[in-house]
This record gives structure tokens, sequence and C-alpha cells, in this order.
């Protein structure tokens, strides 16, 4: 489980400033609401490896960076301050932030707090959306500048996710997936964890 994952909320505070100097600030992951793929971040999610600079990147390209920021952890969430590079990228990403037509923020992120896959698979419905569903550990990969509405609508639940995956499921090798042990008469029921647990890791 450990996937480059993305999220986003609609409502993100985040300030570009009025000079020449390029510079921005604000909040881009607020803690204790439900962002984009109905997951919440709790307070100190980052709490693990916060230092230096991190790339601002134009829709998560890593072949598009438009600027640089540090990152700090506060009570109500994670606060970037950065400046945008002096290229024909920063300054168009700039432009675009200030004009509102590239004005949302996407946060790259490694979960650090997930079991394996094949316990998961083992939990109750219940317990394992639960566990999906709050994030408690995460390192920081990146912070994206997006388009306006890119971001899918807060409140999204995770069975919705997952149903929107079936038909990409159907194209994954499962045999590529190992098989957790089961007792001969209850194929059925780990065939379906299997299936479940394959969709939580394309998630």
């Amino acid at each position: 489980m450990t996937e480059l994952e993305f999220r986003s909320l609609e409502d993100i505070d985040w300030r570009v400033g009025e000079d020449g100097d390029g510079t921005f600030e604000g909040l881009a992951c607020r803690y204790g609401v439900v962002d984009s793929y109905g997951t919440t971040f709790h307070p100190r999610a980052f709490r693990r490896g916060l230092k230096g600079q991190y790339a601002l990147l134009f829709m998560h390209s890593p072949y598009q960076p438009v600027g640089t920021f540090s990152a700090e952890e506060r009570d109500d969430g994670l606060y970037i301050s950065g400046q945008y590079d002096d290229t024909t990228a920063g300054r168009d990403a700039r432009t675009m932030a200030r004009s509102g037509s590239a004005s949302e923020l996407s946060v790259g992120f490694v979960r650090t707090d997930l079991p394996d896959w094949e316990k998961l698979s083992q939990m109750s419905d219940e317990d394992r959306e639960a566990t999906i569903a709050n994030i408690k550990g995460a390192r920081l990969v990146e912070v994206s500048q997006i388009t306006a509405r890119m971001a899918a609508v807060p409140g999204s639940k995770l069975k919705t996710v997952r149903s929107a995956l079936g038909d990409l499921y159907e194209q994954v090798d499962a045999s590529a997936l190992p098989d957790p042990a089961a007792p001969p008469d209850d194929n059925r029921r780990m065939s379906d964890r299997r299936r479940r647990a394959a969709l939580l890791r394309l998630v």
C-alpha cells in the first residue's frame, strides 16, 4: 500500500502575492474535512518527514514544476509557503492562479498508516472502510496547482469510487495478486475479499 495518491478540496485557502516576487502561501490540506475521495485527514497526519523544499507541480505532472514551497503542520491543517519559478511555466501558473482558471490545490502523498492489503482483505467491510477513510499517517510528495473544477465533489463515498473502478478491475490480471490462505470450503468468500482488496489498491 505505497501507491502515490492525490486529494483535493474545493475550498482551499491560498493566496498569491500581489507584487512581482511570485510568492504564495496558504492551507493546502485541511484536517477534519471529508475530501474528494470521501477520506479525512487527521491532525498531524504529515508529522513525519516534513523538511526542506517541495515541488509545486501543475496538474501533478513531474515534468511541469512551476515553483517550490516549504510545508508545516498546524492544528487545522497543512500549510505551505513558497515561490513560483521565474520561468514561462511558473509565470503562467501564477497568472492562472490569480485569474481563477487554475486556482485549486491538490496534495500528492503516500500513506504510511495502512496495513498490507492481505490484512485489509481480512477485515470486515465496516472496519476496512473506517481504516481507509481516516488518514492518520502520510508522507508528503508534492502539491499541485490544478485547473478549476478538476477536483471530485467533496463528500463522494468510498463505495462509489470502488464501484466506478469495477470495469477497470476486470482488466487487472488477478493471478498476479498473491492469494491469502483460505479454507477449501470458503473459496467464494475469499474470492470476494481478494476482489475488494484489489480494488482498494487501485483507489
